[in-house]
């Protein structure tokens, strides 16, 4: 299979403070045990391995979305490779602890507080899954706290609710930097106050610093830029950007008028209830104008979702994910699309018409 990238033209960017430098793309794997075998899993990983990828991001959830008889297999897949490759030193694995959940009753029985014991015990079990000893990048899932993600736009408070202090959360992610099972900690899903209240703490208690935050971030959805991107560029905490295609809908493939339009396979047209926000009309009314705006330009709609994404100085990387070889290569050369000023003022225009169409 011909190389669209390598080493040598895959962008780079530091991973906040820890030293690291991550490609821009980053593999998510959640289909993997759901929708990609483990065949497919580590062909994906080679290919993007031998083009520039040195950063694969995976969960303890995974595969999505979340069942008891997938849970641990995306890890599980990642961890046959990285045994069967044997170039652990080429990756930079992240993966993440799941937080507080009433549906997830087959994740420790259903407590997922991110206190010591549970995240002690899912490390563990996350790095056995992996077959490595130590993890690069340690992500809590989402807060341990009601906090507006996952689709909520509004925040509404609960002043009844409990909570694992964010405090007694670093500190137990304290424990396995110490114990060397973890190199660096980064948070997901998570809002201005809990970031700069997680750098608050590592500051005056010699705590973790979180090095990143991964956050939805598209042409659908770019309320990062409201208060989390400042944060993340005064603070060296960059956003890894996850549904930067909005679950495929920026293929412009699940529109009426696609052109090739989606299998019956494919995620929303599988997994469509567990993912509304993605097809709501004000949502396929926004694709439709970018798919325009594409098409006017000669360009690749994925490619330009991608490319808007991609150049952001606030992402450190974008993380792309794939159910076919050729879905791979095209999130992957996105890499190298440039737009022009005419295109980012259309972008810009419609953005202003359809505001977070799919939050």
């Amino acid at each position: 299979m011909a190389a669209l990238c390598d080493v040598n033209t895959m962008p780079m960017r530091a991973l906040g403070q820890t030293g690291l430098n991550v490609s821009l793309i980053c593999l998510g794997t959640m289909t993997w045990g759901q929708q990609n075998t483990e065949a497919e899993a580590h062909a994906q990983l080679d290919w993007a391995v031998d083009n520039g990828v040195n950063f694969i991001d995976t969960a303890e959830l995974y595969a999505v979305p979340p069942r008891a008889e997938t849970y641990g297999k995306t890890e599980a897949y990642l961890g046959t490779w990285l045994k069967k490759a044997k170039n652990r030193e080429r990756v930079i694995v992240a993966t993440k602890v799941a937080g507080p959940s009433p549906r997830l009753v087959w994740i420790r029985d259903g407590d997922q507080r991110l206190d010591a014991d549970n995240i002690s015990a899912a490390c563990e079990a996350s790095l056995k899954r992996l077959q490595i000893e130590t993890i690069d990048l340690y992500q809590t899932h989402w807060p341990d706290r009601n906090a507006n993600c996952f689709g909520e736009l509004g925040f509404k408070h609960r002043p009844d609710e409990t909570l694992t202090p964010p405090e007694a959360t670093l500190e137990a992610l304290q424990a396995l930097i110490q114990a060397g099972k973890v190199r660096h900690v980064g948070v997901s899903n998570e809002t201005p106050w809990g970031l700069m209240q997680h750098l608050k703490l590592a500051e005056q208690k010699n705590l973790p610093r979180i090095a990143s935050t991964q956050n939805p971030y598209s042409l659908l959805n770019r309320s990062f830029e409201v208060g989390l991107a400042e944060v993340a560029l005064r603070e060296q905490v960059g956003l890894l950007a996850y549904s930067p295609l909005a679950f495929g809908q920026l293929a412009g493939k699940y529109l009426p008028t696609a052109k090739t339009p989606a299998t019956a396979d494919a995620r929303l047209n599988q997994f469509g209830g567990h993912f509304s926000r993605y097809s709501s009309p004000h949502a396929l009314a926004a694709v439709q104008k970018y798919v325009a705006l594409a098409e006017a330009h000669g360009l690749n709609l994925a490619q330009m979702a991608l490319a808007y994404v991609n150049q952001q100085p606030f992402v450190t990387s974008t993380i792309i994910g794939a159910t076919t070889m050729a879905q791979l290569q095209e999130n992957v050369l996105s890499v190298n699309v440039q737009l022009s000023p005419e295109v980012l003022a259309g972008i810009e225009a419609i953005h202003d018409e359809y505001t977070y169409p799919c939050p």
